[in-house]
């Protein structure tokens, strides 16, 4: 049955779509950047609140001014436009001082996971080329571990100060004692810079070896910013923006902070995602966009209920992730007038979003895409007779590619091998070329809609799944698990535990000859090597590796009967939540885990 009113909303909703879509998308060579955005907004707002983070306000002047000081200070110590810079740091301001500082240079924020140590945090800080490093003094440990593995002298680890709870390091610069000496204003040169420069490298978790450095450059973070603020967010200058997502990745900086610097609206910062406090701070703050990832929906979903979640302030959200089992609930339980879900990866050249506030949709892209049938088992796309590719029919779901062209490019990696890995080439027509995301979706019936068609996000493929909010690569994690004494090989992938958002990790080990399984030496070193979010939960010890005959490792039957004790003969061992050593897995914590329960 027609329903003239979502006629109307919808045809609404496109006609104010339209505008943003159909910009001309900046070109590689106009002299604009975030950096230049950032000094617009300044300039039109510079009295106004601009981030409120742990009882400290500053304005969009004072934050600016604060910004240009690390800048030229910064330039100080000899960093140039071009070079890549790490920075290390929880959620704070000065995180995103030192980020837009070097935006002001001309430099490359190379953006690095502040969880992560040992070998991933050396490989990372390596690979970006890095000649400075800004690190937090809240996580200086982890950088200093890894010294010696570095190309970085004492005079290039560039210490900034949180509470100060701790003394300035020997081998490193208090960088933030020495600002009131550097000049507040803008620099020269920035309204110079190409947006076809790399702004940033963000790093992904590949299904080869370790983090590759996504190359981002300006004219991506630009055209990002526009749609999301205006089309996505739908900001103004007088909305806040709850903000609680890590600053490293993309949702959290491209999207997030970019949105607000278009914009104008304000920022509330979390240095990291609190549920029991989340109604509080929109209450008090008065938070009207919610940049989410799905997890963080289903734990408010968990909590009991709030005095200051009712009449609350809080009307959009926008994010990615939020499931279409919990989509209504969440939207009706928290009046949340407006959901737009987005889909895309810091690296791909495919983006959606729900812009027409459609639900349980990521929306729609104007981008050419094929959507190919994907063997899981195999882990391998399938290919007819003539070796062709096969289209999936509308309500399937199909491996995502994007094709690449002028409009829609894939700017790749620092590592050229890795770059073209993600490339599918002669696919429709010789000397085409086509951007691998990795990731099943469908198309969906969403009713009544304008435009293009809408889609739906099904699951990760082949080596690499999600869990806690993060990316994470199978063979990264097999590859460090390798290197423990007692491990011969260990195949990894992700498993489904009831009540939980993404995969959890899950690990078939086979040990070396003679040895038996220390969970205690495991846990020890699987602490020492991997961050929380990459441990896995479970571990299965096999007598011997599942291969093919080629001796790829096998995984589709390892994921269909995952910890399952009635599924499982071999030993299975568990990770209890908010544990540190691993423990056997017994009839008690799995009948907890399959109900829900058990608190992943």
């Amino acid at each position: 049955m027609f329903d003239i009113k979502e006629f109307f909303r919808v045809t609404k909703e496109f006609l104010q779509l339209v505008p943003v879509l159909s910009v001309k998308p900046t070109s590689n060579e106009d002299a604009v950047s975030m950096a230049s955005v950032l000094e617009g907004t300044v300039a039109k707002y510079a009295d106004r609140s601009m981030i409120i983070f742990e009882g400290r306000e500053l304005t969009w002047g004072e934050f600016n001014a604060l910004t240009n000081q690390f800048a030229h200070a910064l330039m100080a110590r000899g960093v140039k436009r071009g070079d890549s810079v790490s920075v290390m740091m929880e959620n704070r301001i000065e995180m995103l001082a030192c980020t837009f500082a070097l935006q002001k240079i001309g430099a490359i924020s190379s953006l690095i996971n502040y969880a992560l140590t040992g070998a991933q945090l050396a490989h990372c800080v390596t690979i970006s080329g890095s000649t400075k490093c800004l690190v937090g003094e809240e996580i200086y440990g982890s950088l200093d571990a890894v010294r010696a593995q570095l190309s970085l002298g004492d005079e290039d680890i560039l210490w900034v100060a949180d509470q100060r709870s701790n003394s300035v390091p020997e081998n490193a610069e208090d960088i933030v004692s020495s600002l009131e000496q550097y000049p507040d204003t803008n620099l020269e040169d920035t309204n110079s810079i190409l947006a076809g420069a790399t702004a940033m490298y963000i790093f992904t978790s590949g299904t080869t070896g370790m983090p590759k450095a996504a190359k981002i450059p300006h004219r991506r973070w630009l055209s990002a910013a526009h749609a999301f603020g205006l089309a996505g967010c739908r900001a103004q200058p007088s909305d806040r923006f709850y903000l609680c997502l890590p600053l490293f990745h993309g949702t959290g900086l491209m999207c997030g902070i970019g949105s607000s610097f278009y914009t104008g609206a304000s920022i509330f910062l979390r240095r990291r995602f609190s549920a029991s406090e989340f109604w509080s701070d929109v209450y008090k703050y008065k938070t009207t966009n919610f940049i989410y990832v799905g997890e963080l929906c289903r734990y408010l979903l968990a909590q009991p209920v709030s005095p200051f979640e009712q009449n609350n302030t809080l009307t959009r959200v926008f994010g990615n992730g939020l499931r279409p089992d919990i989509w209504d609930e969440f939207k009706q339980r928290f009046g949340i007038e407006r959901v737009c879900e987005f889909y895309g990866s810091s690296e791909g050249n495919v983006t959606f979003f729900n812009a027409l506030n459609k639900d349980r949709t990521m929306g729609l892209t104007p981008a050419n895409i094929m959507l190919v049938k994907y063997d899981v088992d195999a882990d391998e796309m399938v290919r007819d007779a003539d070796g062709e590719l096969i289209q999936v029919p509308v309500g399937e779901a199909g491996l995502l590619l994007g094709e690449i062209d002028e409009r829609y490019k894939f700017d790749g990696y620092t590592n050229n091998d890795a770059t073209e890995s993600k490339i599918l080439r002669d696919v429709v027509k010789p000397g085409d070329a086509w951007f691998n995301t990795g990731d099943l979706i469908n198309e969906v019936d969403v009713g009544f809609a304008v435009g293009k068609k809408h889609y739906q996000f099904v699951d990760r493929v082949g080596d690499t799944f999600r869990w806690r909010s993060e990316n994470v690569s199978t063979n990264e994690v097999g590859e460090i698990l390798n290197g423990c004494d007692q491990v011969e090989m260990a195949n990894v992938y992700g498993v489904d535990i009831p009540a939980t958002e993404g995969k959890a990790g899950m690990v078939s080990l086979t040990l070396k000859p003679g040895q038996q399984f220390d969970a205690s030496a495991f846990s020890d070193f699987v602490n020492a090597n991997l961050t929380s979010f990459s441990q896995p939960v479970f571990v299965r010890v096999q007598p011997e590796a599942t291969t093919t005959g080629t001796f790829k490792l096998l995984k589709g039957d390892l994921r269909k009967q995952g910890f399952h004790l009635d599924q499982v003969a071999d030993e299975l061992y568990v990770m209890p939540p908010r544990g540190k050593q691993y423990q056997k897995l017994d009839r008690d914590l799995y009948e907890k885990i399959v109900e829900g329960t058990a608190g992943y």
